[in-house]
């Protein structure tokens, strides 16, 4: 397996839309200009640019998953932050492998959306490696990339 075959998954454009209309929490999106930018944007893939007019949601990664999959989380569904675009967004640019620059945890889930495992990777070198790895499990359907620091989902992975 290549690094090439490690898809990194952006929030889908429909998604993003309703998650500006109601978010996995329930609530309206409040968008806002980011003066500073540097957000991670899970739209895109990118940070912010200042003057980016975004919006800071809940998303249940898990449970958006499930549904589409047929299967049922359980406790392990969950919802978190997210930074997406407040007003359309092109999508990311190119098939990189996002926001590995700074300690990340990989979160493995089943193929039924049980946690399997989680590895913590600090260098930026060891990232394509450690997911090689997650996947080399034939048990391994995806992989989430979340932040150490809050610990919210960045992105989610799939082989294919």
């Amino acid at each position: 397996m290549t690094t090439a075959t490690l898809l990194a998954r952006a929030l889908p454009p429909q998604v993003v839309k309703d998650l500006l209309v109601r978010d996995d929490a329930g609530r309206a999106a409040v968008p806002f200009t980011d003066d500073e930018g540097g957000a991670p944007l899970r739209c895109c893939l990118r940070r912010s640019r200042p003057g980016e007019r975004i919006a800071l949601v809940s998303y249940a990664p898990l449970r958006r998953w499930a549904a589409e999959t047929g299967v049922d989380p359980g406790a392990y569904d969950e919802q978190g932050p997210v930074f997406v675009h407040a007003e359309g967004c092109t999508g990311p640019e190119g098939d990189r492998l996002p926001f590995t620059s700074a300690h990340r945890v990989l979160r493995r889930y089943s193929a039924d959306g049980r946690i399997l495992g989680g590895r913590l990777v600090e260098a930026p070198e060891d990232f394509a490696p450690a997911l090689r790895e997650a996947f080399a499990e034939k048990a391994v359907a995806l992989v989430h990339v979340r932040a150490v620091e809050y610990g919210c989902f960045l992105y989610e992975v799939r082989c294919g």
